[in-house]
């Protein structure tokens, strides 16, 4: 005969306990994601931003109450850390989204121009950090420059062309062409600074459409200016990597890459071409990207 054991109160398990969430926590826990909104704000330089971000990895019920509100809000959260603050990225549906049809419809209303402000964002990130162990190196910091950007993706305007031409396929693409093969005849028939008299840097040419997008990643805390040289030059923060990683899947940025139009040697990425391709040229004064 089975027995039945009765729980007494004394043997019941004891209910969790629930800490109460208090309308001051919430507010600080909002506070830490409106921190993390504002991109060029440095934990470093703000004592309250430091404090949010220590209670958020000492204290985890805090730490998913930040989660949540950040969540609410349409946002993810990339990592939080001293060097990147509480980094987030809008989702797609989320109001803090910046959609790149957006960005490039304020920068042309030319229908052309907005493709190549985004093939120019996605050099920019592919020169930044060309190889894979680049972007897991929290340490690692990529460097760029506008002229040099140009030139990287001129080159890999030659690359596309060449590999068009073996194929047989040097005529206008089709609709349902990979956006590379679409993009290199645009970009590559584009003057690099303008037709003026003293050269000045127009905004449709493909060095001014380089500039509007560094500077946009500029004002996004995604990109550190560091000097004039060379266009502009550029060094890239701890929430550049973090976005770069979160959109390193995409087709276009691994066909990019593919191309192989950074030779990676000695861990130094150079822009100049490969001993089998000698004949590619440069741009003048393109200012190649040093890394360290």
């Amino acid at each position: 005969m089975t027995e039945h054991v009765e729980w007494s109160d004394a043997e019941a398990p004891a209910p969790q306990a629930t800490v109460a969430v208090t309308p001051a926590d919430a507010a600080d826990a909002a506070r830490l994601v409106a921190f993390g909104l504002q991109p060029k704000l440095q934990p470093a330089r703000d004592q309250e931003y430091a404090d949010l971000l220590r209670r958020y990895r000492e204290d985890p019920p805090f730490a998913r109450l930040a989660d949540a509100v950040a969540a609410g809000l349409g946002l993810v959260v990339l990592e939080v850390s001293p060097r990147a603050g509480m980094a987030v990225t809008a989702a797609d549906d989320s109001v803090f989204a910046v959609r790149m049809g957006d960005y490039a419809r304020r920068a042309s209303a030319d229908s052309g121009d907005r493709f190549l402000h985004g093939l120019a964002h996605l050099a920019v990130a592919a020169l930044a950090f060309p190889r894979p162990e680049d972007l897991a190196d929290d340490g690692y910091i990529g460097r760029v420059t506008v002229n040099g950007v140009d030139a990287f993706v001129r080159q890999a305007c030659r690359r596309l062309e060449e590999r068009a031409a073996e194929q047989g396929e040097n005529t206008d693409p089709a609709t349902d062409a990979p956006g590379l093969e679409a993009a290199w005849r645009i970009w590559a028939r584009r003057s690099a600074t303008g037709a003026t008299k003293d050269a000045r840097r127009l905004a449709g040419s493909t060095t001014g459409i380089v500039a509007k997008a560094v500077a946009f990643l500029t004002d996004s805390g995604f990109l550190q200016r560091t000097g004039d040289d060379n266009g502009g030059t550029y060094r890239t923060t701890a929430r550049y990597q973090l976005q770069v990683r979160d959109m390193a899947g995409s087709a276009a940025l691994a066909e990019l890459l593919e191309l192989g139009v950074v030779p990676v040697t000695d861990g130094t990425p150079t822009l100049l071409p490969p001993q089998d391709t000698d004949d590619l040229e440069l741009v003048a004064d393109a200012g190649l990207p040093f890394h360290s």
